[in-house]
């Protein structure tokens, strides 16, 4: 078994429940892991046989460019563009995280969303 972990993904999006968030938009980070079979890509040392992480980060891309309202339908949705991308997926983990979130009374640096399927 392994794990591919993606980490740290910037993308600059407009995501959130209020009007402005989705008109001023603001700084996302994504973390991805990807539990699989890695036996046979570690012989074959062949990027056909392995799960290819750039086009998993290409994947990632295109659902933060889609306009959502919750943190948890941008990661569900990335659950789902993962496993229908992929084969021989145990399991994946994605956290998609607001920075500098609108919050009434305080400053907070982030906050994160994280599922696993």
């Amino acid at each position: 078994m392994g794990l591919i972990q993606i980490e740290n993904m910037e993308f600059y999006a407009f995501h959130g429940h209020y009007r402005e968030e989705q008109i001023v938009g603001n700084k996302f980070l994504v973390d991805l892991s990807i539990d699989s079979d890695m036996s046979v890509p570690a012989a074959s040392d062949n990027l056909k046989d392995a799960i290819n992480y750039q086009r998993a980060y290409k994947l990632v891309k295109e659902e933060m460019e889609k306009k959502s309202k919750l943190l948890e339908n941008i990661a569900k949705r990335i659950l789902d563009t993962i496993y229908d991308n992929f084969d021989g997926i145990r399991e994946v983990t994605v956290k998609v995280s607001k920075m500098n979130p609108p919050m009434g009374g305080g400053r907070i640096e982030k906050v994160s969303v994280t599922l696993s399927r």
